[in-house]
């Protein structure tokens, strides 16, 4: 068992990289099969998913490591990435992005509900209480999660259950959308959704980068690599104080904010135009995937299984609704499944999850988990007071 922080941030560099670089390794018909349906940022999750549940590592020893590492390079990884987005691009997808929201706000309220209802029986006393908080999280973040907690005096061993039920379903609906991103192609054809906007905004950045006839050296590489992490640095501390004297937001989402406004900003200058920023990007990308998949420990699988049971009814009939929303509405994957993890990750995973379809596209999964921080808190407490009454109707 791995206990020492350099040894495990060491590992997983390098599984993610060989698992990264197995497509150009390994090559024929079958094997290119395999990796349409299995891509390397699946399998990246689910090797190390696997790993961390097989106790590859201490998950105590290293937290040290992890935390410190994790939310810092995730935004150097936004930082870079932003500097090659074009806003006016990104506005136009406005009014189908509110529209994916919206979408996903619902259906994860009408799972949630059902799904009390389904499985009130075999949940406990004040159920709807944890998960009223659990929907605020799912809608938003962890802020509205605490935020209704402190209103219904939700106490801590209370939400027990709930937060197992939270940090195992929400580990395999990250690699589930990873997963599904890869099948763009055949979801949008049968929703027949208008993907005109959204591939103009990677297709924009593909055709510059490939006139763009400058080497790739390695002091560019450096600068960018240098410069996203000391924005990284920077932004945490202004994120930490702006935090601090405007609760609304968290420090993390604070800081996001800043390091989105900062990198919108200089992708406008001539830094922005730094040959590399797809490069060192990606690489922070699957470093932060590999992770957060570290951390996910399925150890805990039997602990609460009716709530994971109830978990995962949520997400089935959340995915189902959202099925059924895409086709009537022409939606197309990217919307549904950034408008999903922006709901349920918030904007720790759904920047990474629009990252992985185009660079381009990150300020979307930004803006979407905003949304969620704004709705979530009044979500949650409706949904907690309609699952309340729902267990006094059939008490009467």
């Amino acid at each position: 068992m791995i206990k020492d922080s350099f040894t495990y941030i060491a590992v997983l560099i390098f599984a993610a990289a060989v698992l990264v670089y197995l497509p150009r390794l390994i090559k024929g018909n079958a094997a290119r099969k395999f990796f349409s349906f299995a891509p390397p940022v699946v399998l990246i999750y689910l090797g190390l998913m696997a790993l961390c549940t097989l106790g590859a590592w201490d998950l105590q020893a290293t937290s040290a490591a992890y935390s410190s590492l994790k939310n810092p390079l995730l935004y150097a990884m936004l930082f870079i990435m932003l500097l090659r987005c074009d806003l006016r691009k990104i506005l136009r997808l406005g009014p189908k992005m509110l529209l994916g929201f919206l979408a996903a706000t619902f259906s994860i309220s009408l799972g949630f509900v059902v799904s009390f209802a389904i499985m009130r029986g075999v949940l406990g006393e004040g159920a709807w209480k944890s998960l009223g908080a659990l929907c605020g999280s799912w809608m938003g973040g962890g802020g509205n999660m605490l935020a209704i907690q402190a209103a219904l005096d939700i106490g801590e061993s209370a939400m027990a259950y709930a937060l197992v039920m939270d940090s195992i379903c929400g580990t395999l609906y990250i690699m589930f959308l990873l997963w599904a991103i890869g099948f763009s192609d055949k979801f949008d054809r049968w929703t027949k959704a208008d993907t005109t906007a959204i591939h103009a905004v990677g297709a924009s950045l593909e055709q510059e980068y490939a006139a763009d006839s400058r080497p790739l050296t390695w002091q560019n590489i450096l600068m960018l690599t240098g410069s996203g992490l000391l924005v990284s640095a920077v932004c945490t501390k202004l994120g930490g104080a702006v935090g601090d004297m405007l609760p609304f937001f968290d420090r993390a989402t604070w800081t996001v904010l800043i390091v989105t406004v900062l990198g919108i900003l200089l992708a406008m200058t001539p830094f922005g135009k730094l040959r590399g920023t797809e490069e060192v990007s990606n690489v922070l990308l699957y470093v932060v995937i590999a992770l957060i998949a570290s951390r996910a420990d399925l150890r805990g699988i039997g602990n609460a299984p009716a709530w994971l049971a109830a978990g995962l009814l949520i997400l089935v009939i959340h995915v189902g609704i959202m099925l059924l929303l895409a086709k009537l509405f022409r939606l197309d994957i990217f919307t549904c499944a950034v408008a999903s993890l922006a709901n349920i990750g918030g904007t720790a995973t759904a920047p990474i999850l629009a990252g992985t379809y185009s660079s381009a596209l990150v300020p979307v999964g930004i803006i979407m988990a905003l949304l969620g921080y704004v709705v979530g808190t009044g979500g949650g407490l409706v949904n907690a007071q309609i699952m309340s009454n729902a267990k006094m109707s059939m008490l009467a």
